[in-house]
Order: structure tokens, then C-alpha cells, then sequence
């Protein structure tokens, strides 16, 4: 990921290397006045800018930080996707906490005010965080697509997602050392580097001129197009099986024996009467599409929203690095605007994944609401983040056929009622 515009582009400085000359202290005390006052304080739309970091920086640690406290503390959520839902929210929780103020600093000031070492460190993780997210993405969509599509050739378990999770860190962190490798820090203008780190420049050296083009051309297949290519193939089959008329896993013979609430009537049995076996089967396999339903459509948001978020990086960087374009930039502001926008897109996405657990994740949502409860008492009672009595977690693995929740037995009889439509 592109760490800042270069000072080149956004300022029109001229980059030829020149010997330092002396210039009088008043002199530069004067320029730097100017500087401050024409380039680096912030003009009104970038008052705008900061008080959108502000909100995407809240946002995604509280957010993110409830997801995995949500998880960590109920049993019931410890599933295979919820593992990699804590990766990805991980993986957010540091790109915003480490590299969210440095960007935008850089942004405002279009300078590099964190010197040597950190020009190494906080773009390598920059790159490591969408490598994680994007691995953690496609894990995922193979999950849901061998558990849906292919139940029977492979059976994901939590330890194996674990190890999953540890091998994604751990090619996430040597994949992208050559982004670090190739970082460093220099001024713009060398006879002020004694005096200030103003438009300093963190930036690529490379050797040669073909070997960025080499590097970003794989980035963005390796990062973006090929694994976003791959995960749409993926959920396109998971909505096929999912939204078709047959219902995954629902026999032709338990069609064929299934009876109407009307026919049930009929033979003088009344609402009340209990659900033959095969009845209560068939609700249980329709409890479980709609759960499975309401996982995927989840997970293709989350996904839609970081293509989206990712796709202006992800050319920006690839016409600047691959094709030279922004070296001689006639509108500045113009190039400014489109980086500065982009990089806020990036964290905002990180900002967006917990807003989406919210809205179409009703576990999360209860969480959610445990947790904000017990710190703004004007919500209601402090909710418990533990996990459920026994009793109450039966409710949710209502699927057994043994199962003798709240719910009524009229009650079911309304829910089989409506699921006869879905039938072929």
C-alpha cells in the first residue's frame, strides 16, 4: 500500500540533487514561516479530512476491539468464521492504531516527521495488514465454500483455523520485507535538513526502474485482483446452493413424506399437536439454510466493501509505480486530493467491518449492546459479555432433533407453514 504521496508530486519541488549552500538564519527562519503558513497548516477541507480520521480512528478501535472481546469471551461464538473474523479485526485494530496517525500527518503536513526507523516499520506493516486481511478474506470464502458447496471432501475445524491464522501472520510478515527493504527517508530540501524535518520524504529506492514496476505489478495481482477474482468465483457457487430451490442437504424422500399444517387438520390433529419427526427434520434443515444464508450475505458485504475501498490504492499505486504517472502532475491539489482520499478509504474500510457484524449479525449485535450498555448506563442495564447458562445456549443450537426450546409447538407449526413456499 502506498504509504504517502511524495512530496515531489503533491509540492512540484524540483528532486535534482543540489549541494547545501549557506543561507542567512533570518532567511530561513522567514521561509519557514511561509512554509508553515502556505503549505503545512491545514486549509478548511483539511479540517475535514482530520475530523474524518478522527471518526474512522474511533470507530475502528472500539469497534474492532469489541468484536474480538465478543468472541474471546462467549463459547458459543468460537466457530471456524469467527476465528477469522477476530484475524481480520486484529489486523485492523493495528493498522489503525500504529499507522492511521502517521498517515494522516503526512497527509496535513506532506512531510515525514518520524524518521529513519519508522519509515521502515510503519509501512511494512501497512502492507503486512492488507496481506493478513486479504489472506484472512480468501480463508474464509474456501471455508464457506467447502462447508456449503463440498461438505464432505474437507471438514475445517477451530484448531485447524488457528493454524491457519498463524500461517497467514507468518507469510504476511516475509512476503512484504522487501516493502521495508526499499524505504527510506530524505529531504526535499537539503539546506534545511539541519534545521527541520519539514518535507522530509519517506519513499522507494530502488536500483533500477524496472524493479518497482516488477514489485507493484505483483502486489496488485497477489493482493487484490487474483484473490478478489478467486473469492467471487467462490460465493458466486455459495449463492447458487444457498438462494436456489433446493434446499442443501433436504432429501427428495423427506419432501415427498412432508405434511402440511392444513393436512395435519385434516387427520384431526390439531396446532397444537407435535410435529412429526420428519417435520421437526425438515424445520431444523430450514433453521440451518437460513443461518448459513444469513453468514454468506454477511461475509460477500464484507468483502464488496473492501474491494471497494481498496480498489483507488490499489490503481493509484499501480499508475504511479508501474506506468510513472504523477511525476510532473499539473494540477497538484488534483493528485493531493485523489491520494489523500484513497489512504482515508483504507482505514475507513477497517471502520466498516465492525458496522457490518452490526447490522447483519444478530449475535454481535447482542454483544454490541452488552458491551456499549455497560459503559453508557443510559442504554439499560450492564449486559453480561459471558456466555450464556446451558439452558439458554440449548436455544441456540435449537438445530438437534431432541431440542425442546421456548419455542412453542404452535409456534412451529407457523415456521414450517411459511418455509413451504421454498419447496419445488
Amino acid at each position: 500500500m502506498e504509504p504517502s504521496a511524495t512530496a515531489e508530486a503533491q509540492m512540484g519541488v524540483p528532486t535534482a540533487s543540489r549541494e547545501p549552500s549557506p543561507v542567512p538564519p533570518d532567511y530561513e527562519d522567514e521561509f519557514l514561516r511561509y512554509l508553515w503558513r502556505d503549505y503545512l497548516y491545514p486549509k478548511p477541507y483539511e479540517w475535514v479530512l482530520i475530523a474524518a480520521y478522527v471518526a474512522v480512528f474511533l470507530v475502528a478501535l472500539v469497534g474492532n476491539t469489541l468484536v474480538c472481546l465478543a468472541v474471546w469471551r462467549n463459547h458459543h461464538m468460537r466457530t471456524v468464521t469467527n476465528y477469522f473474523i477476530v484475524n481480520l479485526s486484529l489486523a485492523d485494530v493495528l493498522v489503525t492504531a500504529i499507522c492511521l496517525p502517521a498517515s494522516l500527518l503526512v497527509d496535513i503536513t506532506e512531510s515525514w516527521l518520524f524518521g529513519h526507523a519508522l519509515c521502515k516499520v510503519i509501512p511494512y506493516l501497512q502492507a503486512v495488514s492488507v496481506s493478513v486481511a486479504v489472506l484472512t478474506l480468501s480463508f474464509i470464502a474456501l471455508d464457506r465454500w467447502y462447508a456449503i458447496c463440498h461438505p464432505l471432501l474437507f471438514k475445517s475445524t477451530a484448531r485447524r483455523a488457528r493454524g491457519s491464522i498463524l500461517g497467514i501472520w507468518a507469510v504476511s510478515l516475509a512476503v512484504m520485507v522487501p516493502q521495508a527493504a526499499v524505504m527510506e527517508c530524505s529531504s526535499v530540501l537539503p539546506e534545511l535538513a539541519n534545521r527541520t524535518r519539514l518535507f522530509s520524504v519517506c519513499d522507494e529506492r530502488w536500483a533500477d526502474d524496472l524493479y518497482p514496476k516488477i514489485y507493484h505489478s505483483c502486489f496488485f495481482i497477489v493482493t487484490y485482483l487474483a484473490p478478489l477474482g478467486l473469492m467471487a468465483v467462490a460465493y458466486f457457487q455459495i449463492f447458487r446452493k444457498l438462494w436456489g430451490r433446493q434446499i442443501p442437504g433436504t432429501t427428495s424422500a423427506l419432501v415427498r413424506n412432508w405434511k402440511r399444517p392444513s393436512e395435519l387438520e385434516d387427520q384431526g390433529q390439531g396446532p397444537s399437536t407435535e410435529p412429526q419427526p420428519r417435520a421437526r427434520a425438515f424445520l431444523a434443515e430450514v433453521k440451518q439454510m437460513r443461518a448459513r444464508r444469513k453468514t454468506a450475505k454477511m461475509l460477500m458485504v464484507v468483502l464488496l466493501v473492501f474491494a471497494l475501498c481498496y480498489l483507488p490504492i490499489s490503481v493509484l499505486n499501480v499508475l504511479k509505480r508501474v506506468f510513472g504517472m504523477f511525476r510532473q502532475a499539473s494540477d497538484r491539489e488534483a493528485v493531493y486530493a485523489c491520494f489523500t482520499f484513497s489512504h482515508w478509504l483504507v482505514y475507513a474500510n477497517s471502520a466498516a467491518n465492525p458496522i457490518i457484524y452490526n447490522f447483519l449479525s444478530g449475535k454481535f449485535r447482542e454483544q454490541f449492546k452488552a458491551g456499549f450498555s455497560c459503559c453508557l448506563p443510559g442504554l439499560g442495564p450492564c449486559g453480561s459479555l459471558k456466555a450464556p447458562s446451558p439452558g439458554s445456549s440449548a436455544c441456540h443450537k435449537s438445530l438437534s432433533l431432541q431440542s425442546r426450546c421456548s419455542v412453542s409447538k404452535v409456534s412451529e407449526h407457523v415456521v414450517l407453514t411459511s418455509v413451504t413456499t421454498v419447496l419445488p
